[in-house]
Order: C-alpha cells, then structure tokens, then sequence
C-alpha cells in the first residue's frame, strides 16, 4: 500500500527528526562555498569527532577521497607544481574540496550510525518538503512577473524565461537547476520504493519544472527498469502517472523542449553516421519559413489582390467601435501581442557573460582553434568532443596516463575557477592560473559553444563530467581508486539494497552532467541515501559511535 497525504503527520516528522543534519543539508547544498564551509564547522562544533575509520579491509567510508588526493601529490612532485605560486594555491583550494568531501560524508555517517532509520527517513522528507516549496515559490514568482500562468511559452522580455524557464527553479539551494533536478531526481526514486506517492509527484513535477531533458530521460529509463523488473502494482500505476505527467509537460506546457529534444536526437544519429574526425564551417541556415508562416504569407498576398481589384466595395469603420483596433476592412479583431517583433525575440547580440568570453578569446587567439573560427558547425556536441579531446591528449602523452595531468590542468570546476573568469566564485586576476593543456583542450571547447548562440549553451555542448575529470587529472590510477573504492563501495552491497540499486545507477548517469565532487551538493544526498539504505537492510554493528 502507498502511503496517502492523510497518513501524513507533521508533527510526527517534526518531533522525530534529526535536526542537526537537516541544518548541515540546508547549508552545506547551498551554492555559496562560505555557506558550506560554516556548515562544516557548524556541525563539527556540534557533533565533535574525526573518527574516520579509513582503512583498505571494512573501511568505514569510502577509501577513494584518501587516494585521489595521494594521486595528487604525486603529480605534485612530478611536474615540479611546487615550483609554481600560482598552480600552488589551485592545488591546496583542490585538496580542500576533496577534504571538505571526506567530511561531510563522515557527519553523513554519523547521523545514520546515531540514529534509528525512521529518524533519517524523516529528515530526508523535510528536506525534500522544504526544497519543493521554495522551489514552487520560484515558479510562483515567475509567473508573477511575467503576468502567464505558463513561462514556459511566455516569449516576452526577450526571451529571458520561455524554453529557458528551468534555469530559474533552483531550489533550496540556489544553485544552478541542474543540482535541483538531479536532488529531485534521486527523490522520485527514493519516494518511489519507500512507496510515498505524494512525494514521488511532488519531486517528479519539480524535476519537470526545473527543465531538463538528460534527466528526464534518464528517470524515465530508471522508472521502466522498475515497472519491468520490480514494481508491485501500485507502484506501477504511480510510474505511469509520472511518464504521463512527462509527457504533458512536454507536449503541451513547454513544447519547445519537446522540439528541442527531437532535434538533439536526431542530430546525434546523424552525426553518428558521419566521420566525426570531419567538421564543417558552413554556416547553419536558420530563415526558413515553416509551413504555418507559408500559408499566412499566401493568405496576404491573396487578400491585398482582393482589395485591389476594381468594384470591390471599401467597408467603412463603425463609429462606435473607432476606439477599438480594427483590420483594414472594418472587421474587429483582439489585439495580441505580436510575438514578431522585437521585445519578443531572443537577444542577437553577447550579453555581460559572452564579452568575458570573447575577450578572453581575443587575447588568446594564437592557442584556441576552435573558438576562433567566425563560424563553427561540429557533428557531434561538445560533451562528446570533451571526450575525444581526452582520449587524443592520454594517447599523444602516454607517461601521464598512469596520473594524469595533475589537479586543475585539464577538466575540473577548478581549473575554469582557476582563470578569473568568474566561473562559479573566480580567483583574483594576479592569481590567475591557466594550464596550457586545459587552454587548448577543454577551455576552447567551451569559449567555443559557450561564446556563440544561445542555441548552443547547452548541457549537452558542456565539457563538464566527473568521468572526463578523474581520467584527465588523476588518470588511469584515478579511474581505478573511483571504480572501487567509491562505487564499489556502495555496489559491494547491491544484494541487499532496495532504492539503493536505482539511486547509484541514477549517479552514475548524473556524473556525466558536472564536476558533481567539487559542487559538493548532489554527492552529499546520495551517499546519505545509500548509507541509510545500508543500514536498514544489514545488520552491520555499530563500531564508531559518538
């Protein structure tokens, strides 16, 4: 049976919750890094232990935060960084991620290993009640603004919301919509085994709000997974429900995702049958009219030879409607907005984020190949292309293949962070640090889709994955220490698990999208999924309480 809103108590949930690690969620997945690093000491202060319980047997927390940043030092010493003032401060603020990682996993633990399953059920439930409400109120103050109960097809203001609306619903933690749809994602699966209707809909409908397509697609697939293999029946009447809440949304709420998928797809099959070693500069023709706009200009054409044949009676105006707009033969019409002109049409020229670019790209033409060509027309899309760049710099510097390029040289929020640019909190420009192998790789791919058309800035045109991230920077030993003591960490006990099984396949889908580890966000809420998950299904005893 599914839990009903009528069996909802609040204050059941409230009274029995754990405070402490709702306050460490609010704070630590809010996008501003002051905001996480008060929340780490925060909850230090209140729950004071360093009891890690690292080892290489039965390790207590995943042994992979340990390796990454021994992979790092060794890189440290092999490209003689400690050389360098400017890659110094990018090296420690990059082991200060992955420290503030193995951190916030171990408060993690500890709030699961101190407190009864229930407890943590219901914390993870008001977060997830408080997200959905403040992310309602984003939607809420959209359509205030706009004066359209849907700005998803609101074409006004330029343009700033329509197909673009998404990026706005950032939740709780004010972070890009992204974080808010993967946290949303993992919600639909985690409500969905716990068998919470309500709340299966309720973060299914903000994962639709927040707009993106890559992780509707991949709930979907997740969602079919269950209905086919493990689902009673309840459960799988709740999934058809949310595959037609999908299809609604985009069918009829926000078509232009609709088409915008279509398009990418077909785009992608294309481009799998061309050599994607070839690419073409021809310009993309985009003045052609569609089929509505053929027939209306048809229709004009006919009705301005009408007037103009000889003996056809001009209809006078009627007085009495003068003040009300008319056509040209006297017939009222309602006056709509022409979503023709200007106000209605997205912005041709760079906004303030696009002239960073461009000027950045200017005074560094001689190394950027790609996004300095006047026009630019790839076959495949940029987080494809980020790949291939990867693969091509392993096979042409075989040594670094073993380690990789070293913390923030080649794919890493902390490597765009580290050029001033102002990507996600930028460094001062005197401490500006840009590795030439991130410059002509992953950097120009981006100046390259990110400094053009607003069509382009798009997910799936990112070089951003933590997959690219652990090969390029950390290497083949990176890529080893993440498979098994990360992953495996959590795999190891897939025959036990329940929404656990779907929540890590779900990760392992979402760490395509960003550098997830220095986000510090969506990795924290998995692994607490994961590790209650554990608990409730062994009978592991407790060894490092408080």
């Amino acid at each position: 049976m599914f839990k009903s809103i009528a069996d909802f108590k609040l204050t059941k949930v409230i009274n029995k919750m754990d405070w402490q690690l709702l306050l460490f969620l609010v704070l630590f997945l809010n996008v501003k890094i002051a905001v996480k690093i008060v929340a780490v000491i925060i909850i230090y202060l209140l729950r004071f232990n360093f009891k890690f319980g690292l080892s290489f047997k039965n390790s207590r927390l995943p042994l992979f935060y340990l390796l990454i940043v021994f992979i790092s030092l060794i890189n440290l010493f092999i490209m003689k960084g400690y050389n360098n003032p400017g890659y110094l401060l990018v090296f420690f603020m990059g082991i200060g991620f992955w420290f503030m990682c193995l951190l916030a996993i171990h408060q993690v633990k500890l709030s699961v290993e101190n407190n009864e399953t229930e407890t943590i059920h219901n914390t993870v439930l008001a977060f997830f009640i408080v997200n959905a409400a403040v992310s309602f109120l984003n939607i809420g103050a959209i359509i205030l603004e706009t004066h359209s109960l849907n700005p998803y097809r609101y074409q006004g203001e330029f343009q700033k919301y329509f197909i673009g609306t998404g990026d706005f619903i950032k939740g709780l933690t004010f972070d890009t919509s992204l974080t808010n749809a993967a946290l949303n994602a993992m919600g639909v699966i985690y409500f969905m085994t716990r068998k919470n209707a309500a709340m299966v809909l309720v973060c299914m409908t903000v994962l639709l709000l927040t707009g993106s397509n890559f992780l509707n697609l991949a709930v979907v697939f997740i969602l079919v997974l269950l209905f086919i293999f493990k689902s009673s029946k309840n459960q799988k009447s709740l999934i058809v429900v949310c595959l037609v809440l999908l299809a609604t949304f985009m069918g009829k709420v926000s078509p232009q995702n609709n088409v915008y998928v279509t398009r990418t797809l077909a785009n992608l099959a294309d481009s799998a049958s061309k050599d994607p070693t070839k690419t073409t500069s021809a310009a993309i023709c985009t003045n052609v009219p569609t089929l509505e706009e053929t027939r209306r200009k048809i229709a004009a054409h006919y009705l301005d030879s009408v007037r103009k044949l000889p003996g056809v009676i001009k209809t006078k105006p009627n007085p009495a409607l003068a003040h009300l707009p008319q056509t040209g033969m006297g017939r009222v019409f309602i006056d709509t907005p022409n979503i023709n002109a200007f106000y209605y049409q997205s912005r041709v020229d760079a906004d303030t984020s696009q002239k960073v670019l461009l000027k950045f790209i200017d005074q560094h033409r001689a190394s950027l190949s790609l996004s300095t060509q006047k026009t630019f027309v790839s076959g495949l899309p940029g987080k494809v292309m980020s790949m291939l760049q990867t693969f091509n710099f392993l096979k042409l510097n075989p040594a670094k293949l073993v380690t990789g390029d070293g913390m923030g040289n080649f794919s890493s929020k902390l490597a765009y962070r580290a050029t001033s640019m102002g990507f996600a909190g930028s460094f001062s420009p005197k401490y500006a640090y840009i590795n030439n192998n991130f410059l002509t790789n992953h950097l120009d791919l981006y100046l390259n889709f990110f400094s053009r058309t607003l069509g382009l800035h798009s997910l799936i045109n990112s070089p951003y994955s933590v997959y690219d991230q652990v090969l390029a920077e950390y290497g083949l030993l990176g890529l080893l220490a993440f498979t098994v003591y990360y992953l495996g960490f959590f795999a190891k006990h897939t025959k036990t698990l329940t929404y656990g099984i779907p929540v890590l396949l779900l990760l392992t889908m979402i760490l395509f999208t960003d550098y997830w580890f220095e986000q510090l966000s969506v990795i924290v809420l998995f692994e607490l999924l994961l590790l209650l998950n554990i608990k409730e299904t062994t009978n592991a005893p407790i060894i490092y309480g408080s």
